[in-house]
């Protein structure tokens, strides 16, 4: 609550405007107060604006910290589930062992997808992107499971968070299976979360003694935990801001989806596999390298634009990501060709005096590939994992009174005018 206000004096006269101290960050400056003055405050890309209160998730930039209900991410990611950190997210505490058991029961239950969506599947075309397919899927389910949907009833909320939640890696699995032209796999009860989607993405019918292999399994499921969420990004905001309309959750979720699309937002670990291919070869890396310092070109995957020091995901994700390419032996040159990037950023002044470290996104691009999975389903994966960031925030706005959204513009264009009919136009 406000225990000080700052005053704005707007034409003479003075207005107080409440500061208010979160548990961590910066305080905040009411400014509804500005209504009065005539007044609107002007803030591009929302940078200085916080329009929701929340206790989800915490990012300090400088210090390298991402707090999910106050657990710090390396701990989550080394000793919890994915599905655990969703239970976190979602309820405000990590679950014990009954809860445990009750949730991860409730997300095998609802994995299956209603039959009639895979006639829908058929309206893409083949070779359609896994993006595209995944906001239309996902838009589209809550005509296929409309009831349940009352925004305002507490248990209807809850139910249709267990069923995105779970419903994700399945219907994920299908876009990319669809695009292969290969038969949908169908979600198993005797694998975990991480297992069962990597044996709908991989598994065919022929395959009837299937095995998962346990290092690939973490990866996949650490990937999720990193990538679950990350405060009020632009998909987030998105989601909250359909949201505030009374939209239906799966619209909402849709949404988060198309903004996560854009290559601003979602696509930093497919453009750091391009970054590579443009490369070419590791003997290019030095050339590429002092480009980069020119600013001819970009360095995609190093640095972050919330995290100034490091980010603290991206430890996680390289000791995951040393383990895979151990297990799997492989000997691919655009591997090869990123550690490559990643010994010269880690040991050269010019990275190291400017924070140039190598990201989440780096990392987790350098994985997946290994795993095998094409850079198309990269930003349908992120879309995955996020979704249980998107559907907390969602309930965390439904469970106290919220106003639509409604933001304000700063209005360049032409005043009044009359108007005049085509023949009398000069």
């Amino acid at each position: 609550m406000a225990d000080t206000h700052a005053k704005l004096t707007v034409n003479g006269k003075e207005y107080e405007l409440p500061i208010i101290q979160g548990t961590l960050g910066r305080p905040v400056i009411d400014i509804a107060a500005l209504q009065a003055s005539g007044f609107w405050s002007y803030d591009p890309g929302f940078m200085v604006t916080a329009p929701v209160e929340s206790k989800i998730t915490y990012i300090d930039g400088g210090k390298g910290e991402l707090l999910h209900r106050g657990y710090p991410i390396d701990q989550l990611a080394n000793n919890a589930e994915y599905l655990e950190v969703a239970y976190a997210l979602i309820h405000g505490d990590l679950p014990n062992s009954e809860q445990k058991a009750d949730f991860f029961q409730k997300i095998r239950e609802h994995s299956g997808v209603h039959d009639q969506l895979r006639k829908f599947f058929e309206g893409f075309r083949r070779d359609a992107h896994p993006m595209a397919i995944m906001v239309g899927v996902v838009g589209a389910l809550s005509a296929f499971y409309h009831e349940h949907l009352d925004v305002s009833n507490e248990e209807d909320r809850e139910l249709t968070a267990i069923r995105l939640i779970a419903k994700m890696p399945t219907l994920a699995a299908m876009s990319y299976k669809y695009s292969q032209g290969e038969p949908f796999m169908y979600p198993r009860n005797d694998f975990n979360y991480a297992e069962n989607f990597l044996y709908m993405m991989f598994a065919t019918p022929a395959d009837v003694d299937y095995k998962t292999n346990d290092v690939i399994t973490r990866a996949m499921d650490k990937i999720f935990t990193l990538h679950a969420d990350h405060e009020q990004n632009a998909s987030t905001s998105t989601v909250r801001l359909a949201g505030s309309t009374g939209a239906n959750p799966y619209a909402c979720i849709a949404a988060g989806i198309a903004a996560l699309w854009g290559p601003s937002h979602g696509g930093a670990n497919e453009a750091v596999l391009e970054m590579l291919d443009e490369i070419g070869s590791v003997e290019n890396v030095p050339e590429f390298m002092e480009k980069v310092k020119s600013r001819e070109v970009k360095l995609m995957g190093f640095g972050h634009r919330v995290y100034k020091n490091f980010d603290p995901r991206a430890q996680v994700m390289k000791e995951t990501c040393d383990e895979v390419l151990a297990a799997l032996g492989i000997n691919d040159p655009k591997l090869e060709l990123a550690m490559a990037l990643e010994k010269i950023a880690l040991e050269d002044p010019f990275f190291i005096e400017r924070n140039l470290y190598p990201n989440v996104d780096f990392y987790s691009g350098i994985i997946l590939k290994a795993i095998g999975i094409p850079t198309s389903m990269f930003t349908v994966i992120f879309s995955l994992a996020r979704t249980s960031g998107w559907i907390s925030h969602w309930l965390e706005m439904h469970s106290a009174p919220f106003k639509i959204g409604r933001p304000r513009q700063l209005y360049t264009g032409e005043t009044r005018r009359e108007f005049v009919k085509a023949e009398d136009r000069k």
